[in-house]
C-alpha cells in the first residue's frame, strides 16, 4: 500500500510540545463552554480537549499548509502528501489502516494518479457497537489574489469581540476568533478531530466506547472519482467495513450562525462544461470584429437561457421530476432557526430572493433544484482592455438536483436544451456540452438510532436542542453509502458563514474546540444507546 513520495517531508506537530503564534494566540483567547450533563467519561474528555487548544491549531496549521487542491494537476503531489500526513498521524495512534488504489484519470488534460481511499480500523471488539467516519483531505483552489486576506495555507488567527460576534448574528454562541485557512472548515478540521478524540482517550487511559471504522477520500471537491466503487466493495459481506452498523458524515456547515444542527438531507449535481469554438485562433476586433459570429456572444446567448434573473431554471422538463410539496413536509420548515439577515451577512448581498420568506428561501435551498453559472474558460479575464476575440470560451455551471431527479436525465434535458438554442441561432460555430460529474440527492430518517445519538451528543455540548435541518450542498458519497443499508448521519461542525469553496474560509475556534467535543460525544451517545 505505497502512497506516492510527497512534495517533502511530512512532519506532526508533537502534542504537548511548543505551539505556533497562531495557535498560542488562539489558546490564550479560548474560553470553554461549560457542557450540559455529560455522560461519563465525557466530563474527563472535555476538560482534557479544552486544555489542549494549542497542540490542536497546531495540528490543523500543519494540515492547512499542505495544499491539497485536487482539481490543480500541478498540486497533485501535495494532496498525496496529505494522505501521507494522516495515515502518520493513524499509525502513530495505532489505528491500523490500508489503502484503496483508484487507478489514473485525466485533469486539465493531463493523465494523473488518482490519490488512494484510506479505510481504516480502530478497535474490534465484539461487545462494541461500530461506527465507520467519514472525511476528505483535499480541498478548493485558492489564491492570494483571488481576494483572500491573508495566504490561504497558512492558519491565521484573527480575534473577536463580543460586538464583533453580535453584529454577525452569532446569538448565545460566540466564535472564540476565527482560523482562516483553506480546508480548516471543509474538511480538515472535521476529519483531524476523530484522531484528536482516539488520542484524548488513550492519554486519559479510558476505553474507547466503539469499534471506530474510517473512511478517507481526497477527490470529494473533484468529484469523488472513484469512490462509489470502494464504498460498494467495502461495505459488503467481505469488504473491509462490512461491520460498520452506521456512518457519520462530519462536513458541511451549520443552516445559519446562531444554532448547531443535525443534517438529514443533501441536493445532488450535475456539473457542465459548455464549450462553443469557432475561429482557428484568437482574432483582432479591430480587423474582424462585425464581420464573424464570435463565439463569446453565441455563449452568452446559451448561458441567458438557462436561468432567469429571479433563479427560475428555464430548460424544459428539469423541474418535472421535483416532489410536489405536501402539508405534511411544509411543516417541517416551521421553527427552523434561519435567521434571513444572517443568510444576507454570509452571502454579502443587499437583498434575498423571494421577498425575504423565511420559509420560501429554505424550499429554494432545500428541496428546489438551482441552476449556477460558475465561469468562463478561454478568454481575457485579467487586469486591463484586450481587444480580443476568443476563438474557443467554454461556460461553467451546474444544477443542484433534489431527491427523486436522476442526474443523466437532467444531463440529456440540458444537452437538448443547449443543441435547440444553439440551432436558432443560426451561428457556424461549433458547440460541445458535456458533464464532469453528477450525483442524486440524499435523504436520511431523523428518527433512527443515529442521529438520536447525534442530537444528544450536540445537546450536551452547546446545551440546545440542535435543528434538523437538510443542506443544499452536496456529498456525492451519502447516497452511496446509504444504499449499502446503512444510516447516515450529516454532523457539521462549521456555521454557515464559515465560507466553503470561497475566499477567507474559516473554522470559529469554539465551534472547531466544540465541534471536536461533540463528535467525540456522539460516540459515547451512541455506545449508549445500543446498549438499552
Amino acid at each position: 500500500f505505497c502512497v506516492a513520495a510527497p512534495a517533502r517531508p511530512v512532519s506532526l506537530p508533537a502534542m504537548g510540545g511548543s505551539s505556533s503564534s497562531c495557535a498560542a494566540a488562539a489558546a490564550a483567547a479560548y474560553k470553554p463552554r461549560a457542557p450540559k450533563d455529560p455522560r461519563e467519561p465525557l466530563g474527563q474528555i472535555f476538560e482534557h480537549i479544552d486544555g489542549r487548544v494549542a497542540e490542536y491549531v497546531a495540528l490543523l496549521e500543519r494540515a492547512v499548509s499542505i495544499p491539497s487542491v485536487s482539481a490543480e494537476p500541478a498540486r497533485r503531489p501535495q494532496v498525496f502528501e496529505m494522505v501521507q500526513f494522516y495515515t502518520q498521524y493513524m499509525a502513530k495512534l495505532g489505528v491500523q489502516y490500508e489503502l484503496r488504489e483508484l487507478g489514473k484519470h485525466l485533469c486539465n488534460g493531463q493523465e494523473l494518479d488518482l490519490p488512494p481511499v484510506i479505510v481504516g480500523r480502530y478497535g474490534d471488539d465484539a461487545s462494541k457497537p461500530t461506527i465507520c467516519v467519514y472525511g476528505h483531505l483535499d480541498v478548493q483552489p485558492a489564491a492570494k489574489e483571488d481576494g483572500w486576506h491573508t495566504d490561504p495555507f497558512v492558519l491565521t488567527y484573527a480575534p473577536r469581540t463580543a460586538e464583533e460576534d453580535k453584529a454577525a448574528g452569532y446569538g448565545d454562541f460566540p466564535s472564540g476568533g476565527k482560523l482562516f485557512g483553506r480546508g480548516s472548515t471543509d474538511d480538515k478540521g472535521p476529519a483531524l478531530a476523530w484522531l484528536i478524540i482516539i488520542e484524548a482517550f488513550q492519554t486519559l487511559k479510558l476505553d474507547f466506547p466503539v469499534n471506530l471504522l474510517f473512511l478517507v477520500e481526497s477527490m470529494e471537491e473533484s468529484g469523488s472519482e472513484g469512490l462509489d466503487n470502494v464504498v460498494e466493495k467495502e461495505f459488503a459481506e467481505g469488504g473491509y467495513l462490512e461491520k460498520a452498523e452506521a456512518i457519520c458524515v462530519a462536513d458541511n456547515n451549520w443552516l445559519g450562525t446562531r444554532k448547531p444542527c443535525i443534517q438529514y438531507g443533501l441536493r445532488g449535481i450535475c456539473y457542465f462544461f459548455l464549450e462553443v469554438s469557432g475561429p482557428i485562433k484568437d482574432l483582432h476586433s479591430g480587423r474582424f470584429g462585425g464581420s464573424v459570429h464570435e463565439p463569446m456572444v453565441d455563449l452568452v446567448n446559451l448561458l441567458q437561457s438557462l436561468v432567469d434573473a429571479n433563479g427560475n431554471i428555464l430548460i424544459p422538463g428539469v423541474l418535472d421530476s421535483v416532489k410536489k410539496l405536501t402539508p405534511e413536509e411544509e411543516k417541517l420548515y416551521e421553527g427552523i432557526d434561519f435567521p434571513l439577515d444572517g443568510q444576507r451577512q454570509a452571502s454579502g448581498c443587499d437583498k434575498l430572493m423571494h421577498n425575504d420568506d423565511q420559509k420560501k428561501a429554505l424550499m429554494h435551498i432545500w428541496r428546489y433544484p438551482a441552476l449556477s453559472i460558475h465561469g468562463i474558460e478561454g478568454c481575457h479575464s485579467g487586469p486591463g482592455a484586450k481587444t480580443v476575440i476568443p476563438a474557443k470560451v467554454t461556460g461553467k455551471f451546474s444544477i443542484r438536483l433534489v431527491p427523486d431527479q436522476d442526474p443523466r436525465e437532467i444531463e440529456r434535458l440540458v444537452e437538448q436544451h443547449c443543441e435547440a438554442v444553439f440551432k436558432k441561432l443560426g451561428s457556424p460555430n461549433h458547440i460541445k456540452i458535456y458533464s464532469e460529474h453528477g450525483a442524486k440527492g440524499f435523504s436520511g430518517d431523523p428518527s433512527d438510532t443515529n442521529y438520536s445519538a447525534a442530537r444528544r451528543a450536540v445537546e450536551c455540548v452547546y446545551g440546545i436542542a440542535p435543528d434538523l435541518t437538510r443542506s443544499g450542498g452536496s456529498i456525492p458519497v451519502a447516497l452511496t453509502m446509504q444504499e449499502t443499508g446503512r444510516s447516515v448521519v450529516l454532523f457539521p461542525m462549521g456555521r454557515n458563514d464559515d465560507g466553503h469553496h470561497g475566499q477567507n474560509e474559516k473554522l470559529d475556534l469554539n465551534n472547531f474546540m466544540c465541534g471536536i467535543k461533540a463528535q467525540a460525544a456522539y460516540l459515547v451517545e451512541f455506545a449508549a444507546g445500543k446498549a438499552k
